[in-house]
């Protein structure tokens, strides 16, 4: 049940494009998704991180554009090559380096935020684009398949994360509300005794930030669905971490 947290690309960014006072000098930003093994739910996935899809094939132009700004580099762990066979997909939120693996596990049970689906689905494309959310990547299918985080038993999650769903009924694996990156952003934690962990996604790019209680400068804070919640997840996560908890993201390359 425990997760390991393999790479599926990199991307190549200044410290000082994601970490507010930080220094030009380039970091190599992990693209992690998770991986675990479930009892009931089978081989399990959190987010399918970056694949083919977005940087190569025929794409629409705006994927094009995304890809040639961000450059990401597929590892040897990129989907789906890495797992062929997926039974369950949990999704943190709706961006490109997040869901562009979905389409290419078609019986995977999906599990997402109903209201940030429905939302992005109905959205204009220009909308969609702007915010880092294409429907080629998305299931057409999508809404039929997904079981709605906010319908299922809600919890209350270790050392002062709040409430959070109980994703297979069983405590092992909760979702975790993170507001502020997107909308509909979630957080998964593993409730053990001994150290908590906690996959904050993309509710910060670096740990420090967390630790420091800033935003990234423009323009990735630009990117921010709400900066002011962002802000208060950041200090929660900060607070699980000085408790004892376990943080790990998806783009810091450090483990924490």
């Amino acid at each position: 049940m425990m997760p390991s947290f393999p790479d599926s690309a990199t991307v190549r960014a200044p410290e000082r494009l994601v970490l507010r006072g930080g220094r030009w000098t380039s970091l190599d930003l992990t693209v992690r998704y998770g991986r675990f093994e479930h009892p009931e739910a089978g081989t399990c996935l959190i987010d399918t991180g970056y694949t083919s899809r977005v940087t190569r094939g025929r794409r629409s132009f705006a994927l094009r554009v995304y890809n040639a700004l961000l450059k990401p580099e597929l590892s040897a762990d990129a989907l789906p090559a890495a797992c062929p066979k997926v039974d369950t997909i949990l999704l943190s939120h709706l961006h490109a380096d997040h869901v562009s693996g979905l389409r290419d596990y078609p019986k995977a049970r999906i599990y997402a935020h109903g209201g940030s689906v429905d939302h992005f689905i109905r959205a204009s494309w220009l909308h969609r684009s702007t915010h880092g959310v294409f429907a080629e990547l998305l299931p057409d299918d999508l809404a039929d398949r997904m079981i709605r985080f906010e319908d299922l038993p809600i919890v209350s999650a270790p050392l002062g994360l709040g409430h959070a769903y109980d994703i297979f009924g069983d405590q092992s694996l909760l979702a975790v509300p993170l507001p502020g990156h997107m909308l509909g952003h979630m957080g998964f934690c593993w409730p053990v005794p001994d150290k908590p962990i906690l996959y904050a996604a993309d509710a910060q790019w670096l740990h420090q930030a967390a630790v420091e209680g800033t935003l990234p400068p423009p323009p990735a804070r630009w990117i921010l669905h709400d900066p002011k919640a962002a802000l208060a997840t950041s200090a929660r996560i900060a607070d699980f971490a000085r408790q004892g908890g376990r943080v790990i993201y998806c783009h810091d390359p450090e483990a924490v």
